[in-house]
């Protein structure tokens, strides 16, 4: 072959793989700066930034959106976070429902859709997760950002041979210095991540949370599922709601867990440790996240049906069941909001003087009945300055 042959297949190979690269960058651009409007539902009050609490997150990409409901009457502060791990969207969905639809009658609920923006600007290399997601509504298709487990390289390079945690000194995997969960109670000259918590602290602290509420989704090969991870602060709490919820709305049982003492770094451990606040952590199956799956597509992320997980099912190799009709969007969601009004519920009850009412959210059977998207609001239809961005 000539020399000029050989120039032109360079050239030409060259040019291939530069436009390849343009594409990519045009996906991935688009991904990271994606905006996701949230309406402003009629409970909330007033929106505050991350930043507020913690000065130095100003203008980062964890600078995320704090939702105040407040009554302007007398009682307690529930906070519930969404995003702490964006590739579980059953987490930061039901967070959005309560943005948008919640009424606050007493007290206050305080809300983090994505806790960990920059998590959510990145998906799993190598796992072929889908960039975005879709749900139907009653005025057309809401599009969502799919997320990671981790904070984005981009905001959080290097990682670093052993993760050891602060304060505990606990040796943790090297990765989980980006995991926002591994990360509490953070410290304000740490990485991005750390500093997340950190802020996250200083809210609590600073607007006086009474009870705190993580919520999560696990795949099914993980035993820490379809249940309620507790402080021991707030064990007598999460033993009841356990108990009504199994015996009366949940076809499947929701279990309560201890959070365990010798573990650092989890949400349901350090802010009952390191703060006034009850801490609570909730769990739904999402068999998106399972090894054995099959094709990882937002079919899967959105029904959670899945043959090949059913099959690993079948050998006992689950913690929980599926069967053909998987763990569907609507029912994991639905867990969600029942979880956290019951826990308001029992906290009410159990604090008369601290209670906090919150109304006009769906619970379980009605979010199956009416599926989610009933729940999001046409952007389009309210007035600008009731509209958020994600």
């Amino acid at each position: 072959m000539s020399s000029k042959w050989l120039w032109t297949i360079k050239i030409v190979a060259l040019c291939a793989a530069g436009i390849a690269m343009v594409l990519a960058g045009k996906d991935f651009y688009e991904h990271r700066h994606f905006k996701e409007p949230v309406v402003l539902g009629p409970g909330v009050t007033e929106v505050k930034k991350l930043s507020t609490y913690f000065p130095p997150l100003k203008g980062t990409i964890n600078d995320c959106n704090i939702y105040i409901l407040d009554s302007g009457k007398p009682g307690g502060t529930i906070m519930v976070i969404g995003g702490t791990h964006p590739e579980e969207p059953g987490a930061n969905l039901t967070a959005e429902v309560l943005v948008e639809n919640a009424k606050v009658e007493r007290g206050r609920l305080i809300v983090a859709i994505r806790a960990n923006r920059s998590a959510s600007t990145v998906t799993r290399p190598g796992d072929a997760y889908p960039r975005f997601y879709h749900i139907a509504t009653d005025w057309g298709t809401k599009k969502f950002r799919m997320g990671d487990r981790w904070t984005n390289p981009l905001d959080s390079w290097p990682d670093p041979e052993v993760y050891i945690h602060y304060p505990s000194r606990q040796m943790l995997a090297y990765m989980d210095i980006r995991n926002l969960n591994r990360t509490w109670p953070g410290r304000p000259d740490g990485t991005i991540t750390e500093q997340t918590c950190y802020a996250f602290i200083q809210l609590i602290k600073q607007e006086h949370v009474d009870v705190f509420i993580d919520l999560h989704e696990a795949e099914l090969e993980y035993s820490v599922i379809s249940t309620i991870v507790a402080h021991e602060n707030a064990r007598d709490i999460a033993a009841m709601v356990s108990m009504v919820l199994t015996g009366t709305e949940f076809k499947r049982p929701i279990g309560m867990e201890f959070s365990p003492k010798t573990l650092h770094g989890l949400s349901h451990r350090e802010i009952g440790d390191f703060t006034d606040a009850l801490s609570l952590l909730v769990e739904v199956p999402e068999p998106f996240l399972d090894r054995v799956r099959g094709i990882t597509d937002e079919h899967l992320l959105l029904t959670g049906q899945d043959p090949f997980v059913m099959e690993a099912g079948k050998h006992g190799l689950l913690y929980e069941e599926i069967d053909e009709r998987g763990w569907p969007i609507d029912v994991r969601v639905g867990r969600h909001c029942s979880t956290i009004l019951k826990i308001a519920e029992v906290w009410s009850n159990m604090h008369l003087d601290k209670a906090v009412a919150i109304d006009n959210v769906p619970r379980y059977a009605e979010v199956i009945e009416n599926e989610l998207g009933h729940y999001f609001h046409n952007p389009a239809e309210v007035t600008p300055n009731r509209v958020a961005y994600e």
